[in-house]
């Protein structure tokens, strides 16, 4: 499958089968997500795989109702870092040293322009930038997804501070941003069969 065959395959799923992904797919899929593009290549976000049934219950009265969260294969949550500072900075920029064979004081330059950059955001302004990521991320996900035959369905439908406490994020300098379903479509789903709804090329695409 191209492509566009797999983005026109994909869909918002409604209702999983009680079906389990090979965890060899799982493990393709989220390299892919963790290698998905990002601002200065910081991450500042989690990939968060849900597998205790017993959590996913717990998680449902905070997912307005959505069963989905308990039938799928697996559930994600992308959490994004709480507190964007000069230390996270630090720490990436040690990483490219060692990654790159180079060393720090050829990176001084970058660091201090990543460093002059947050420090003129707010903390609001922060958290809205790491937001922004997670959100990259899931669309590497979903795209990631549907070229391997993985059904899927991103929800921001949800209570982000219910899923904070029961997955006791803030101690680990988290928060829930948005969360995606992933599994096999149930064969009663009758969305699986609706032609897919998008604007045409002419629309949707400006050249300038």
């Amino acid at each position: 499958m191209n492509i566009i065959e797999a983005m026109n395959w994909r869909y918002a799923v409604r209702a999983f089968a009680p079906q389990r992904i090979d965890e060899h797919k799982i493990e393709q899929l989220l390299n892919a997500t963790r290698l998905s593009a990002t601002s200065y290549g910081l991450q500042p976000y989690r990939i968060i795989v849900v597998d205790d049934i017993d959590v996913r219950r717990e998680l449902l009265p905070f997912s307005y109702g959505q069963d989905k969260v308990v039938d799928c294969s697996h559930l994600v949550v992308f959490a994004a870092k709480i507190n964007i500072d000069d230390d996270m900075i630090d720490r990436y920029i040690n990483s490219v040293a060692d990654t790159r064979n180079m060393v720090l004081e050829e990176l001084s330059g970058l660091a201090d322009h990543m460093k002059s950059v947050f420090n003129t955001m707010s903390a609001t302004q922060k958290k809205a930038w790491a937001h922004q990521q997670v959100h990259i991320a899931l669309g590497t996900l979903l795209t990631a997804a549907a070229t391997l035959h993985i059904d899927s369905c991103p929800m921001g439908g949800i209570e982000p501070d219910g899923y904070d406490n029961v997955l006791q994020l803030n101690e680990r300098g988290l928060e829930t941003s948005v969360i995606c379903a992933l599994g096999v479509r149930h064969p009663d789903d009758s969305n699986a069969r609706l032609p897919k709804v998008r604007y045409q090329t002419s629309e949707m695409i400006i050249t300038v």
